[in-house]
């Protein structure tokens, strides 16, 4: 929950989002690596095979992350909560097109009623981004796909957290470098980051930012594999709740609209729904359900 409102605080003072995103998975990669050097963590030896499978997954994985803190530039916190809810509605499309037959219809209603709640809280939206909220859009359309093609490739198996998150890092930073210079942010961003860290106060945001990176992304996977996916959809749920909550008041806080309220409350039930139809169908059923899709969200 504090990941988003850390990302928030430091792209209000630096902009290069993308830069960030880079400066988190090289700082990931780094300190996988020292870690196995000292002997403070395990992992698999490199292997070109395993590497050329998650390729995929992983540029989508940061295609999604990079147009999120993209989105927190222009949206607030609770309407990118709200906006990132209507993930759920992609996979169920995703899935229809795929031929994997009709959901239950509890998931149907309360992927619905998620996606309603976006739509009536735009609307009373007084802080509307059009340019935040078309990347918030363009970062559920890459979190669908990365989902689609986890579940296609199983990307997870036999892999630990540790194992997951350097694959991840090492197959993003040629990917990153490549979207920090066609962008134009880099060589600049660095300057305007040279420049920053005079500062104490954005020095220490952005290592928190950094770490937090770090240790979101190794609970989240750690949490889904000892656990399940189910328990980190439920668990993103009640983040999400407490998210929306502080952020109407936290980082200069949000203007009020009876509209923007009653969607985002309309889109938070949506949510909570959604995790309880998901595990009323997992009670009915020992047969694989259909991914949930808050379980790889962390930004």
């Amino acid at each position: 929950m504090a990941m988003v409102f850390v990302n928030k605080a430091v792209l209000m003072q630096y902009v290069h989002s993308m830069t960030l995103l880079t400066l988190q998975q090289i700082a990931t990669a780094l300190l996988i690596h020292f870690g196995q050097v000292l002997g403070m963590s395990k992992r698999k030896d490199f292997s070109w095979i395993t590497a050329k499978k998650l390729l995929p997954v992983s540029i989508f994985y940061n295609a999604n992350v990079g147009f999120a803190l993209a989105s927190l530039k222009g949206v607030n916190i609770p309407m990118y909560i709200a906006i990132k809810r209507i993930t759920p509605l992609a996979v169920l499309v995703s899935g229809c097109i795929r031929g994997k037959g009709k959901p239950p219809t509890q998931v149907t209603l309360s992927v619905v009623c998620t996606a309603a709640g976006v739509l009536i809280a735009a609307l009373g939206d007084f802080s509307f981004d059009l340019y935040g909220y078309c990347m918030a859009l363009t970062s559920v359309f890459f979190q669908t796909m990365y989902l689609v093609l986890v579940e296609k490739s199983g990307a997870e198996d036999g892999l630990s957290s540790v194992d997951l998150m350097f694959y991840n890092s090492i197959l993003s930073l040629p990917f990153l470098f490549f979207l920090i210079i066609a962008t134009g942010e880099f060589p600049h961003s660095l300057a305007v980051l040279s420049a920053k860290t005079a500062s104490l106060s954005f020095t220490v945001i952005l290592v928190v930012s950094l770490v937090m990176g770090i240790v979101l992304n190794f609970t989240m996977f750690w949490c889904t594999i000892v656990n399940s996916a189910l328990t980190t959809t439920i668990v993103g749920v009640l983040k999400g709740v407490g998210s929306t909550t502080l952020g109407f008041v936290m980082l200069g806080g949000v203007e009020v609209h009876a509209l923007n309220v009653t969607g985002l409350v309309i889109n938070t039930f949506g949510g909570v729904w959604y995790s309880y139809a998901k595990y009323k169908q997992k009670k009915r059923t020992t047969r694989k359900t259909e991914p949930d899709v808050e379980s790889h969200a962390h930004k």
